[in-house]
């Protein structure tokens, strides 16, 4: 009878152990999480992208998204032999959206923030970005630091959700800060005279003086900070980040990371494609 008990525990306290670790492995990795095989086999990879933010990404007259982005998303979804579809929604949206399976990953000018880092993972950086101001005022578009700014007389401007957000809040915090949904309305912003400055990265800015080139606009082209731009992936799934280093690592390496550059951020030709 004791030997009989005895069994009977063993095989209770292994199939609880089973259970455990089954629920364990759910908690962690949830069940809407995307992973390597599972974006394989529904035969998509589906990409969020805020598709508003140019050279990066960006909505043209007939509705097609285009940008460096983009252009990134389709070399990384052939590299898994399977269609590309880009989800577009506003920048804000993105990461929730991530967070609940929604997409399976992020391509929209995202910075790899350790806060962010702490929720999602990320992959990269493959660009290397900065804040920068656009504005009318020659004394914005000269400021080195933020001291020279940060007065409760100053209007700003900034993408909800973005780091531009989280600087101003930071380091402007004397400034009238207002958020935008996206950078078009931003931008309009500035131009109509509604606020001061937009606070963006640097090739954001580069682009509007090229996109309004009769709105007077000033923009300080030597960033003011670091951003490394990063791909947002979900992560639960070692195989999912480990190809994507290695896809990346590929395309660097390569020279077609530089070859998108040069199209994106040294050709303005796409500008005329724009509303």
């Amino acid at each position: 009878m004791r030997k009989i008990g005895l069994t009977l525990v063993l095989i209770l306290s292994l199939a609880l152990l089973s259970a455990c670790a089954h629920t364990s492995q759910t908690a962690v990795t949830g069940t809407t999480a995307a992973t390597l095989d599972a974006i394989v086999q529904k035969g998509e990879l589906v990409v969020g992208t805020a598709a508003s933010m140019p050279p990066f990404n960006m909505t043209t007259k007939e509705g097609e998204i285009i940008g460096f982005e983009p252009d990134l998303a389709r070399l990384i979804a052939a590299g898994m032999g399977i269609p590309l579809k880009l989800e577009p929604m506003p920048f804000s949206k993105l990461l929730p959206a991530l967070e609940t399976g929604k997409i399976d990953m992020i391509l929209s000018n995202m910075t790899m923030t350790p806060r962010r880092n702490l929720k999602v993972a990320f992959v990269g950086p493959y660009f290397i970005s900065g804040k920068a101001f656009l504005t009318k005022e020659k004394t914005i578009a000269n400021a080195k630091n933020t001291v020279e700014i940060n007065s409760p007389n100053t209007r700003l401007v900034a993408l909800k959700g973005s780091t531009s957000q989280f600087f101003v809040d930071k380091l402007l915090s004397k400034t009238q800060l207002t958020t935008a949904a996206s950078y078009d309305e931003a931008v309009k912003m500035v131009i109509d005279d509604k606020v001061h400055a937009l606070v963006a990265d640097y090739p954001i800015c580069v682009v509007s003086l090229l996109r309004y080139p009769d709105a007077d606009l000033l923009s300080l082209i030597t960033p003011l900070t670091y951003e490394p731009i990063g791909i947002a992936l979900p992560g639960n799934d070692p195989l999912l980040i480990n190809w994507l280093e290695n896809f990346i690592s590929s395309l660097e390496g390569s020279g077609k990371i530089e070859i998108l550059e040069e199209r994106w951020f040294e050709n303005a030709d796409w500008v005329k494609k724009l509303p």
